[in-house]
């Protein structure tokens, strides 16, 4: 704690007159009054004159010599004080630090000298100005005139008090720099440091040094009577070493009010900025800001390289009520690692990573890394074109990808240089990233994040991710990451009651965790929490120009009751299932990123039937609620039903043609991708052409059809990873795709790569066709030609652009060829061209195509007033076109 001013006595800084004017009664001297008011004879005052004429002489000569003794005694305690304090850190250190310490004890009288000086100079000035008693009183200075003994002590010792001292070392202390640092004292500066270990510190002032004392216990203080707190560095002598550097609890803090606020509000919607390690320059000194929040710490200290791991020198500041604690250490720099070290509300203590970490050690190594990007984007023309048309009105085909194991092996530059390449050959507009963000378990595929700001180290930096989301806009390729803020994992090093308590997890453990994962869900009633979320979402698409946000199960988080059994679950105030505050937080991410990021798109992986999860926030449905605000919906009951469909027997398909045809039920209750992602490719579910029956020229025949058939039906499309040249084993995250299937040498090669050769054209047709997603969430852009003909395994539907124009889409899931097969179409296309035929002989197929126009028929059929024949091939789907 700062000392204040005394609490009476004269104030240095007052003038003559208000000096005066404050002394008591008895020691000012008497009035002297008009002789003309008084009525006094001229001579009566000639001699009142004379008569004091001892006494002014008396005074002056008093003056004279306080002044001189003044600046005698001041001299000498400032020399003393200087050569005790030079001389015991000289007499501790040895070898480079005893010579250092010895140099430091040879300046500092200079020093000394020089300042006692200057201050005694202003000092006695100020006293000579102020009207004094008569006696040897008068010689003190007024500052020191009616001091209690608690401030004289003060101004002799700047030591700490027990009290300070004590949670210094415990870690407690939430103000390091009320007491730390340089601060203005009765008598001049007190400088106080706090260095374990150090033999020895001396403050610099230009080229004056003065050595503090040894308090024990690595303190350090020292009064030097200075006017004001100085510029000044520290010579910090170790065994074996000396060190000059800046002293941390010199500076003002680097966050201000208007950020405080925001964080308290929980409203800071570029969190980022404030929270987490950022190099700087700060009042004309590099160094790094670091600050988190942790409102139930008793106290928060830095640990990391810069101080050997040992946060005990640098405790951080408590900044208000906001829970956020705060230091800026001088020469920490990009790099650095580090770790907060919290003390518990039961003063026990834990080693935290930064939840705002922007980089990490490479796992599993868990420490933070000191970050500042200096990546110069070059897809400027990518962001201005992406806002264009609203991703439901655009062509969307996603190739979802696990960076790591893609190309196992590969850093994210060497990534830049493959993956788009092959995403543009085969024609998808997006690539979905699974997670990204930093996770300890590779296992886990990113899904258990514990750096929710920082792309995983595994690959490469901050920096070098961005290089791969800039050369995959830079062919074309939109990004889309998937996000993960259902739940995170129990680590004692992350998130997991990160100050002592439950923070970022609620109190209630029936609602903290997650039944399936063993981890735990975010307390989304939090508002500090929230603002943590859906600044990263924000962080993400505006630091690294992610293009979408997959949302990893929403489920999850909306249902209270979600894979809990009864009594494992508490109601919401209404008595209802829904979790309210997970409701609110994900209506306050999807319209903040909207707002904030134009031509962004958010993507739910919801799997039930809430109502509205595409639907605007501000638009309430039946159910009462205000929609998610999502752009797009994983279409989970269409990737269950039509795989359950097609993984039965040709024969057995027709007493399930209804799980084909149900999803046109609701195909536009809400804005759809269907997804063929790697949850269906992994834990023994086989992958996709492992799924078909029959043998091998069936599956992969199958395996087509199911292809043109999801590219035709309304919905954008997402396909994972080797499926798109039918690799035969499931996913597994240390091998990968078997890039060995498409080697020439193989001789199944022709077979894979002609399903790739499918996927190519399919993604080709699909882009230069805007029948087939211009009006995916309108139904007008669909109309069934037949959709019971279940036995015949066909289906057969129209899809239309917003000028009217169609495509047919013929699916034919029986093995056998069904010759002129009459299909109703439109009377007003005169002829119709086959566009693609998954049956054709460059995919692998048997190559029953049409290479002719189709002309329709004036017969009438399936209720249109014309119709065509067509020889549907087994297996197979075809797309036609007006000719």
């Amino acid at each position: 704690m700062t000392p204040r001013d005394p609490s009476n006595g004269s104030h240095p800084k007052k003038t003559a007159e208000e000096a005066g004017a404050e002394q008591p009664p008895a020691a000012r001297p008497a009035p002297r009054k008009s002789a003309a008011k008084s009525g006094e004879s001229t001579q009566a005052a000639k001699n009142a004159r004379k008569a004091a004429l001892p006494e002014q002489a008396a005074r002056k000569t008093t003056k004279k010599a306080t002044k001189k003794t003044a600046q005698k005694t001041a001299k000498k305690a400032a020399q003393k004080t200087a050569r005790k304090a030079a001389a015991e850190p000289a007499a501790k250190t040895a070898g480079a630090a005893g010579a250092a310490a010895e140099t430091t004890a040879a300046a500092a009288g200079t020093a000394e000298e020089a300042v006692t000086r200057k201050a005694a100079t202003k000092k006695t000035a100020a006293r000579t100005a102020v009207p004094k008693q008569a006696g040897a009183q008068r010689t003190a200075s007024p500052r020191a005139a009616g001091r209690t003994t608690a401030e004289r002590k003060a101004a002799v010792s700047p030591a700490l008090d027990a009290g300070d001292r004590r949670r210094l070392l415990e870690g407690t202390h939430h103000d390091p720099h009320a007491v730390l640092g340089a601060h203005p004292v009765p008598g001049g500066v007190a400088f106080r440091v706090f260095r374990p270990y150090a033999r020895s510190v001396t403050v610099v002032l230009d080229d004056l040094r003065a050595g503090l004392h040894d308090d024990g216990d690595g303190f350090f203080s020292g009064l030097l009577p200075l006017p004001e707190v100085p510029v000044y560095r520290l010579l910090v002598a170790y065994e074996g070493s000396v060190q000059e550097t800046e002293d941390p609890y010199r500076f003002l803090p680097t966050l201000g009010d208007f950020d405080l606020h925001l964080i308290g509000e929980g409203r800071h919607e570029q969190l980022w900025r404030a929270l987490g390690a950022h190099p700087m320059t700060h009042q004309g000194v590099a160094g790094t800001r670091f600050a988190v929040w942790a409102p139930n710490a008793r106290g928060v200290r830095i640990a990391g390289g810069f101080d050997l791991w040992d946060g005990t020198a640098f405790p951080m500041r408590s900044l208000g009520g906001t829970g956020v604690w705060e230091l800026f250490v001088p020469g920490v720099g990009e790099g650095e690692l580090y770790k907060y070290e919290i003390t518990r509300p039961d003063g026990s203590t834990t080693m935290r990573a930064d939840p705002l970490a922007r980089r990490t050690e490479v796992p599993p190594a868990t420490s933070s890394v000191v970050h500042a990007s200096h990546y110069e984007w070059n897809d400027d023309g990518w962001l201005a074109r992406r806002a264009e048309r609203p991703a439901h009105e655009a062509p969307l085909s996603i190739y979802e990808v696990h960076l790591p194991s893609w190309r196992p092996g590969l850093t994210y530059r060497r990534l830049a240089e493959e993956l788009p390449a092959y995403v543009r050959d085969l024609g998808f507009t997006h690539v979905e990233l699974m997670p990204v963000a930093e996770h300890p378990f590779g296992g886990s595929w990113g899904y258990q994040v514990t750096g929710f700001y920082a792309p995983t180290a595994r690959l490469g930096t901050p920096d070098d991710f961005k290089y791969l989301v800039d050369r995959l806009h830079q062919a074309g390729i939109g990004v889309i990451m998937d996000w993960v803020p259902a739940h995170f994992p129990r680590d004692d090093w992350a998130l997991a009651e990160f100050d002592g308590r439950p923070l970022y997890e609620p109190e209630d453990p029936l609602r903290s965790a997650h039944p399936d994962w063993g981890t735990l869900e975010f307390d989304f009633g939090r508002r500090e929490v929230r603002n943590f979320l859906v600044a990263n979402a924000v962080y993400w698409c505006e630091e690294f120009h992610i293009d979408g946000l997959r949302v990893d199960a929403v489920a999850s988080m909306l249902y209270l009751d979600y894979s809990r059994e009864p009594g494992q679950w508490r109601p919401n105030e209404h008595g209802g299932r829904e979790n309210l505050d997970a409701v609110a937080f994900l209506q306050e991410m999807n319209a903040t990123l909207y707002r904030r990021v134009p031509g962004v798109v958010t993507i739910a992986e919801e799997s039930t039937a809430w109502d509205g999860v595409t639907r605007a926030t501000h638009h309430k449905g039946p159910s009462g609620f205000g929609g998610l605000g999502f752009g797009l919906k994983w279409n989970m009951g269409w990737m269950h039903d039509s795989l359950q469909y097609l993984s039965h027997e040709p024969v057995h398909r027709k007493y399930h043609h209804h799980e084909m045809t149900f999803s046109m039920v609701y195909a536009y209750s809400e804005n759809y991708v269907l997804p063929i992602s790697h949850d269906e490719v992994v834990h023994g579910k086989g992958s996709l052409v492992s799924k078909m029956p029959g043998d091998w020229w069936q599956q992969r025949a199958n395996h087509r059809a199911y292809l043109g058939f999801m590219w035709a039906h309304p919905g954008k499309q997402l396909l994972f990873m080797g499926q798109e040249f039918a690799q035969g084993a499931e996913w597994s995250e240390a091998r990968g795709p078997d890039w060995w299937l498409l080697d020439p040498e193989y001789g199944a090669e022709a077979d894979h790569r002609g399903v790739r050769d499918l996927v190519r054209d399919l993604n080709a047709v699909y882009r230069d066709t805007p029948a087939l997603w211009q009006r995916d969430t309108h139904p007008s852009g669909f109309a069934w030609v037949v959709g019971d003909a279940a036995e015949d395994n066909v289906f057969a539907f129209l899809r239309f652009d917003a000028e009217g124009s169609p495509l047919l889409a013929v699916s034919n899931f029986s093995p056998v060829v069904r010759a002129d097969y009459r299909l109703g179409v439109p009377d007003d296309v005169p002829a119709w061209h086959e566009v693609l035929n998954t049956d054709a002989a460059r995919y692998g197929g048997g190559d029953v195509t049409h290479p002719h126009p189709v002309k329709p028929e004036p017969q009438g059929w399936h209720g249109r007033p014309a119709s065509i024949r067509l020889t549907l091939p087994p297996l197979s789907t075809l797309w036609l076109r007006p000719a």
